[in-house]
């Protein structure tokens, strides 16, 4: 006897009737959250940003490049007026190499030192046992050129602000690396060592001066 299977179809086609609807119209379930970062996984802030070098102190620290070149605006030898040079800049080779950072000029205990340029003080104290005044030059660039005045008795100091020819100190009796009394005279960029002659214009280094005419007579050319 053959059974008909229409009851069962009937059946299941009315179940498919009620739920559709159901289905169709209910909400969409709630999105799931996004993953809560943890703290190791992002980047750590960089510590340098909107940071700017400092200059250094003729330590060899900091890492300023040198600015343009040596102007020269000195009008004035440190000591007397055209002192003997015992010793001339001689740069090392390397950053820390052997050389000599400077040039020493004859100069007695208690000679007047003065200010090459016009600036400020930037230090006016005693590194290493020795006194040492240093003086900012105006007008000389980022950063500016600095020189060094050493062993010196300072009657200045720091923020002072000095003119060309002004004394800053005189000459102390010990301290100093020479063989025989001297001043040694520094010239720094940043941490870079220049040679502090070049400061001083031809006239005061004993170079050919310039003919002015006289009652209005010109100059042979």
């Amino acid at each position: 006897m053959r059974v008909s299977r229409f009851p069962g179809t009937c059946a299941r086609l009315a179940v498919l009737l009620v739920l559709t609807p159901a289905v169709l119209l209910s909400p969409p379930p709630p999105s799931l959250p996004s993953p809560v970062a943890r703290t190791g996984d992002t980047a750590p802030p960089d510590a340098d940003a909107g940071t700017t070098d400092t200059a250094g102190t003729g330590s060899g620290a900091g890492a300023a490049a040198p600015g343009p070149g040596v102007p020269a605006v000195g009008r004035v030898w440190p000591v007397g007026v055209r002192p003997r040079v015992l010793r001339g800049w001689e740069p090392p080779e390397a950053r820390y190499g052997r050389g000599h950072r400077g040039v020493d000029l004859a100069a007695a205990p208690g000679t007047p030192v003065r200010a090459v340029a016009a600036g400020r003080v930037s230090y006016a104290g005693r590194v290493a046992g020795r006194g040492v005044v240093s003086v900012e030059l105006s007008g000389t660039g980022a950063p500016p050129l600095r020189t060094t005045y050493e062993p010196v008795l300072p009657s200045v100091e720091k923020g002072a602000e000095v003119a060309p020819g002004e004394v800053i100190g005189t000459v102390a009796a010990t301290g100093s690396h020479c063989t025989a009394p001297c001043l040694h005279w520094g010239l720094l960029r940043a941490d870079v060592y220049l040679n502090p002659l070049d400061l001083l214009p031809p006239h005061l280094l004993g170079g050919p001066s310039r003919l002015l005419p006289v009652l209005g007579v010109p100059l042979p050319e």
